[in-house]
């Protein structure tokens, strides 16, 4: 295996690289809440927000963990703060893929 990008992924993502009947692929599914369509809905609508903050190994956490609230949401954003405004249009587009 090559690896050709070194970019950070949600485990709904990595699903798709992964044997379908291995021990990684289980394990992941045991995790992942959403399907892989709506993983890539939802990434494309936090990027869309246009955040300049929000760096894709946050937005993949986001993916991963779906925050339900700010407390939840400042766990992900450890190195940075963000301000009401933004964390209620990320909770917001995680909410329609709930």
């Amino acid at each position: 295996m090559t690896i050709k990008n070194n970019e950070p992924m949600s485990m709904v993502e990595v699903q798709e690289y992964v044997d379908k009947d291995s021990e990684v692929s289980k394990f992941i599914k045991k995790f992942t809440k959403l399907t892989p369509k709506d993983a890539a809905g939802m990434k494309k609508s936090l990027n869309g927000l246009g955040l300049m903050k929000m760096k894709s190994e946050e937005l993949s956490k986001v993916i991963d963990i779906l925050p339900e609230n700010e407390e939840d949401l400042n766990k992900i954003f450890v190195s940075i703060s963000l301000d009401e405004d933004e964390s209620k249009k990320i909770l917001d587009v995680v909410k329609q893929f709930k």
